[in-house]
Order: C-alpha cells, then sequence, then structure tokens
C-alpha cells in the first residue's frame, strides 16, 4: 500500500521581459510627447535682421499730349512727304492730295525706272529692321503692324525726293499740298485719346482689348473732314496711371517728384506727381514730363516702373506684430522708487481705517510724447487716483493709447517692445533701428503673437 504525499504545485520563476518594458516606456513616451506637442503652444522665436523690401512698381499707364488733328480740306489720294515722328516747322509741307491720279501714276512710272538706295539710305533700313527684331515681343503681335508704318515711314521720307520732282513736273491744279498749321512732331494715326485729360480718366480707358487706333495710310483715298495727320505739339506730356488705393497716391503725392524708368528703353526721367479720384473711386496718378515726349510719341500705351527709394531697417514679419492699449498719464505724476528706484507712480490708496494715503506702484514705460507716458496696464486699472509727487494734485486715469509693437523673448519671457513701421509689404514690414523702447539688431521676438500673452514665460 503506497503512502498518500502532498502534491505541491511547482511555481515557475517570474521572468522579467526587460524587451517589453522598454517597448512600454517608450510607447508612453512616445504617447506623452505626441500629446504635449498638440496641446501645448509652439512659439517659435525669430531674430531680428536688418534688412529691405522689394515690392512690384511696374504699371501700364496712358500717354497725354498736347496733340492737334489735322483735317483733310480735299478729298483725294493722300501721299506723305513727312516722315512720321520727325519735327515739323510750321506752315512746313507734310502731304499733298492728288483728286485725278496723275501724281500716283507719275510715281508709279518712275519706280519701274532703274533706281538704287544709297548706302547710306540702305544703312537707315538695317538700323529699322534690327531694331524691330531685338524688340519683338511675341505676346503684342501690333508691334509687327508699328514696325510696318515705320519701314514705310523711312521709304516715304527717302521717295521724298522724286514727289517733289513730281510737283514741280507736273505743275497741276489738282494736286493740292498740304501744311503743319504749328510746329510739332508729326504722328499718322488717331485713336480719339487726343483730347483726354486727367479728368476724363477712368478704368475702362486701360482696358486695352476696347482700344481702336486707326492708321493713316500712305496712297489712300481720303474725303474732306477726314483726319490726315495729327501734331504733337509740346514737349510737356504725362503718363496716367492707375493705382490700388488711396494711401499709395498719398505716398507718391507727398514726394511731389518720383524717378521712372521706361521699359520700353530703360530710360529714366522724373516725373512730377498729380493724382485724381473718379466718382466710382477708382485713383488715377498722373506722372509729368517735360523732355523725351518725341521718344514715345508714337505709344498711346507705356509700361513703367517707379523706382522708390528703397527703406533700409529692421525687417520682421507681419505675423510678429500686434496692437496693445496702455493708459496715457501726464509725465509729472510719473516718478521713481521702490527697492529699485524703478519708474512707478503714487496711487492713492486707503487704510482700514479710512485714511488716505498712498503707495508707490512701480510701472514700465513704453513711450512717451512731450508730455505723456504711456504706462504698463498690469498693475494699474481705470479710475485710480494718482498724486503727483511733492503735491496734492490728483489725475483719474482713464485715457488710453494704443501702440504697434511685438513681443520680446530675449529674457525668457514675452515682452512687449514698440515699433515704428517705415515700409511694409504682404509679408514683412521694415521698422526703424535702435528707437528708444524699441528693437535692436538680433533681439529675439516671438513669430506668431497671436501665441503669446504679454510677461508670459516662453519655454524653448
Amino acid at each position: 500500500m503506497v503512502e498518500n504525499s502532498k502534491i505541491i504545485k511547482y511555481r515557475r520563476p517570474w521572468n522579467i521581459n526587460v524587451g517589453l518594458i522598454v517597448f512600454a516606456v517608450i510607447f508612453v513616451y512616445v504617447v506623452v510627447a505626441v500629446y504635449m506637442y498638440f496641446t501645448q503652444k509652439n512659439i517659435v522665436p525669430y531674430e531680428v535682421r536688418m534688412g529691405s523690401l522689394s515690392s512690384s512698381n511696374i504699371y501700364r499707364g496712358i500717354a497725354l499730349r498736347q496733340e492737334e488733328v489735322v483735317f483733310a480740306e480735299q478729298a483725294g489720294f493722300i501721299t506723305y512727304l513727312a516722315r512720321e515722328g520727325t519735327r515739323s516747322g510750321i506752315r512746313s509741307p507734310v502731304f499733298v492730295i492728288d483728286q485725278m491720279g496723275e501724281l500716283s501714276a507719275y510715281l508709279s512710272r518712275i519706280e519701274r525706272e532703274d533706281a538704287a538706295l544709297s548706302a547710306r539710305d540702305l544703312q537707315e533700313l538695317r538700323t529699322e529692321i534690327l531694331s524691330f527684331v531685338n524688340d519683338f515681343d511675341e505676346t503684342a503681335f501690333e508691334s509687327v503692324y508699328d514696325f510696318k508704318y515705320n519701314v514705310q515711314g523711312t521709304v516715304l521720307k527717302l521717295a521724298n525726293f522724286n514727289v517733289l520732282t513730281g510737283l514741280e513736273e507736273l505743275g497741276s491744279q489738282m494736286i493740292y499740298p498740304g501744311f503743319a498749321p504749328h510746329s510739332g512732331i508729326i504722328i499718322y494715326s488717331v485713336d480719339g485719346f487726343e483730347d483726354l485729360r486727367l479728368e476724363d480718366m477712368n478704368r475702362d480707358l486701360f482696358n486695352q482689348q476696347n482700344y481702336e487706333k486707326i492708321q493713316l495710310i500712305n496712297n489712300d483715298l481720303v474725303g474732306i473732314g477726314d483726319p490726315v495727320f495729327k501734331l504733337s505739339t509740346s514737349e510737356d506730356w504725362s503718363v496716367v496711371i492707375r493705382v490700388e488705393d488711396e494711401a499709395t497716391a498719398e505716398e507718391l503725392l507727398r514726394r511731389q517728384y518720383i524717378r521712372v524708368k521706361f521699359l520700353k528703353n530703360q530710360y529714366v526721367s522724373w516725373g512730377r506727381v498729380k493724382t485724381f479720384t473718379d466718382s466710382r473711386g477708382d485713383v488715377f496718378v498722373e506722372l509729368s514730363f517735360t523732355n523725351s515726349m518725341i521718344t514715345f510719341c508714337q505709344d498711346r500705351f507705356i509700361d513703367i516702373e517707379l523706382i522708390t527709394e528703397e527703406e533700409r531697417g529692421l525687417k520682421i514679419p507681419n505675423s510678429a506684430i500686434v496692437d496693445k492699449e496702455f493708459f496715457i498719464v501726464p509725465k509729472g505724476y510719473v516718478t521713481r522708487g521702490g527697492r529699485n528706484n524703478s519708474f512707478g507712480v503714487l496711487r492713492e490708496a486707503f487704510t482700514d481705517e479710512g485714511v488716505s494715503t498712498t503707495e508707490f506702484v512701480d510701472t514700465i514705460i513704453y513711450n512717451e510724447t512731450d508730455d505723456e507716458y504711456y504706462l504698463d496696464d498690469m498693475r494699474l486699472r481705470i479710475g485710480d487716483y494718482l498724486i503727483m509727487p511733492d503735491s496734492t494734485e490728483k489725475y483719474r486715469i482713464s485715457r488710453r493709447g494704443t501702440l504697434i509693437g511685438v513681443f520680446n523673448i530675449n529674457k525668457g519671457y514675452a515682452d512687449f517692445r514698440q515699433i515704428h513701421i517705415l515700409y511694409q509689404n504682404e509679408e514683412y514690414a521694415i521698422v526703424r533701428s535702435n528707437t528708444r523702447y524699441g528693437l535692436t539688431v538680433y533681439d529675439f521676438i516671438a513669430l506668431d503673437a497671436r501665441m503669446v500673452r504679454e510677461n508670459e514665460l516662453i519655454y524653448e
């Protein structure tokens, strides 16, 4: 007989899985880190540096000139004697009108005869062609027609000798010469803009799809009262541009004169500024010149660039800029005191027994004018009475003022600093450097002012 023996259950030794523990710790750390990343403020510092801003100041403007259209007094075929874009004196011959076609027949006859251009004449034609090839823009195909008319004008000038010879030989009474009524630059086109002035401007005039230019062609048949040529009679002319807002116009008007670069030939000139706002609120700026009209006499639409003085200073992002309100206090109520002899004010207070007394409240000055300080509102309240030192005069805090600034984080907390903006675009602002109560180069500021409260501790 076998004796009953006590059976003891075997317990396996507890084996610690170090890898599993390490994995769990890492997992918990990652979860906590992700949670903190998405829940805590992500305050990004920005280091202030010196810089400048560039902006697009290129405009397409409308040229305004003193222009006089000359009309035909006879009907017939017109032959031009003067080249377009050249200056004509008073009573200089510009064209002839041939009623019977005698002059045209004569010119056709001599064209069939042997004729040769001189080396000088050929060089002038080559210059005209090379100029067109170098400046040709596929997006402005209308320049091809301008080139055509320019070449025709050059050839016309070279053929003037034959025309004048034909007039002498024919001696016909059916051929009528036309003369320039005044001295000026001759233009063989009309567009209805001849009498346009700054006060007539509207946005529709700048739509080139609606613009129609009528070119006056040599040998065309003209009737009585038809335009035959145009004279630009003065070197005083202007270019009118349309700007986005009145602030831009006021800034240009403040300068009175501004440098203008003409993109056609990179010529730079000074333009006198004048502004006009129409009934629809559109703002136009006229830039007036006293020279170089002849260079652009055939152009109604001109591309220009305004060359403004480049503003340099501290370059900061617009996202860092914030507005903050402060109390405005007369300077006579601000004094020094406290343990650190800091700036502050004497505020009226009362003891438990109701006895009037004063207490020194230190505060920070953020800006000043000739007579007033902008004080921090952290420890002061509207309605507090301030006591002038060594006097019984009181001042009740009631006035507030707003300053533009950023949050400086050099010391590990958000400290408001006022800024003076010199120039600003969509992304950045240029502010004055080394100002009192302001910023200096290499300061660190909060990139996004919306993420910061004043005096908040900054953890990097």
